[in-house]
């Protein structure tokens, strides 16, 4: 029984990071917008701690910002978070790719070929949820090999607490082609162990990334605010 409640209270917990999640990125939750304990307890039909757990994850992600005694808040995107964050990543994913590119096995190589190969479908899906998963497989594959543990400490807890502008990147029309289409060059590095290569275009994908972003972002500005509904109560 105890494993049951505790699965249940963990099931709940990721519906209720999806929802805020997609509100945020869709726009029906704006920054600067609160996000109400009340309307969450009573739609999932649960007490507050797996609502506030949700949203000390949330919060480390980017999307919300915890105000002690208000509650939780949108947080608001910038321009400047968006360059400071591709600029680092473009750094450090670019010198783990030139370090992959020496160390990556023939099965290693394959494994990647069949992840860029699953994105191809997704990209062509249109599912989000799915290829931003995925993608971090393949990240996460290359990552391994390139056999710097602080390196790689340091870019998981980076994409971890920027995660909601890789999601966003990844959400603007054509983005997600395009990054199946730059894997398809690095694979061809990686191929040839040429390091140099792949830290170059590793950095040529970060700055489109950030571009593509900066750009979705200053479409998106001056639209009106629409509210974010918790209409439907969700089985537990």
């Amino acid at each position: 029984m105890k494993t049951k409640i505790i699965e249940r209270h963990q099931t709940l917990r990721e519906k209720i990071l999806e929802t805020i999640r997609d509100a945020i990125l869709k726009g029906d939750l704006k920054p600067g917008e609160k996000v109400a304990e009340p309307e969450l307890a009573e739609r999932f039909g649960i007490s507050r701690t797996p609502i506030r757990e949700a949203f000390r994850q949330l919060e480390s992600e980017g999307y919300l910002t915890v105000i002690p005694r208000k509650g939780a808040v949108v947080a608001a995107l910038s321009e400047r978070d968006v360059q400071e964050f591709y600029a680092v990543k473009s750094t450090l994913e670019g010198y783990a790719a030139e370090l992959a590119a020496k160390n990556l096995t023939d099965k290693e190589l394959a494994k990647l070929e069949s992840i860029n190969e699953r994105l191809k479908q997704l990209a062509s899906d249109g599912d989000v949820k799915s290829f931003y998963k995925t993608h971090n497989e393949f990240h996460e594959t290359f990552l391994k090999a390139a056999d710097n543990s602080k390196l790689h400490e340091l870019i998981t807890h980076l994409g971890m607490k920027f995660s909601r502008l890789r999601m966003a990147s990844l959400s603007v029309a054509g983005r997600m082609a395009i990054s199946v289409a730059e894997h398809d060059k690095l694979l061809d590095a990686f191929r040839n162990h040429d390091g140099k290569a792949a830290e170059a275009l590793v950095k040529k994908t970060a700055a489109i990334g950030g571009s593509v972003l900066l750009e979705s972002m200053g479409h998106s500005q001056g639209q009106p605010t629409s509210k974010f509904l918790l209409s439907k109560k969700v089985d537990a």
